[in-house]
C-alpha cells in the first residue's frame, strides 16, 4: 500500500473521537445482541426464522471458520493479544488519516468488530455466534449447507474489510 497523506496534527486528534464513537456503537450493538442470545438460547440450540436462516447459539474458541478452535486453549490469549495489537495499530492509523472518510470507516468497523470479539474471549473464553444461513448449494462446502455461524462483530469486520479494498481500488485508480 502506498503512503497516505497525513492530516494536520490538531485536525487528526480532533477527528479521532467520532471514529472511536462509531467503533463503540458497533461494540455496543454486538454485545447487546450476544447478551440477548445467551439469555434466550442454550449452547447448540437453534430457532428457525426463515427456511434459509436460523438464530443459533454457537461458541467459537477459534477464529474465522473455527480456525484453531481445537488448539488446546492457547489460541484464546493469542487472539486477545492479536486484537490488542490490531487496536493499537488501527487507532494510530485513525489518528494519522482520520480525514480520509472511506479509509476511516473501514478501520472503524474493523476496530469495533475486533474489540467485540475480544470482549467475548475475555469474558467467556469463546466468541458467541448466532447468525446461521444455510442453502443447499453450500452443501458441498459446508455440512448440511450451513455457512459457519457468525455475529454482528464479524459483519462489521467483513464490511470494514470490503471498504478497505474499495478504498484501495479507488486510490489506485486515482493515481
Amino acid at each position: 500500500m502506498a503512503a497516505r497523506k497525513s492530516a494536520p496534527k490538531a485536525a487528526s486528534r480532533q477527528g479521532l473521537l467520532p471514529w472511536l464513537g462509531i467503533a463503540f456503537i458497533v461494540i455496543l450493538l454486538d454485545q447487546f445482541t450476544k447478551v440477548l442470545i445467551v439469555g434466550w438460547l442454550q449452547h447448540g440450540e437453534s430457532r428457525e426464522v426463515w427456511s434459509f436462516f436460523n438464530i443459533v447459539r454457537a461458541h467459537n474458541t477459534g477464529a474465522a471458520f473455527s480456525f484453531l478452535a481445537n488448539a488446546g486453549g492457547w489460541q484464546r490469549w493469542f487472539f486477545v493479544g492479536l486484537g490488542a495489537v490490531a487496536t493499537g495499530f488501527i487507532v494510530y492509523m485513525l489518528k494519522q488519516h482520520g480525514g480520509q472518510r472511506l479509509f476511516s470507516w473501514a478501520l472503524t468497523l474493523i476496530l469495533g468488530g475486533a474489540l467485540g470479539n475480544v470482549i467475548d474471549r475475555l469474558v467467556h473464553g469463546y466468541v458467541v455466534d448466532f447468525l446461521d444461513f444455510h442453502w443447499r448449494f453450500l452443501a458441498p462446502m459446508f455440512p448440511g449447507g450451513h455457512f459457519p455461524a457468525f455475529n454482528i462483530a464479524d459483519c462489521a469486520i467483513t464490511a470494514g474489510a470490503a471498504l478497505l479494498i474499495l478504498d484501495e481500488v479507488r486510490r489506485v485508480r486515482r493515481s
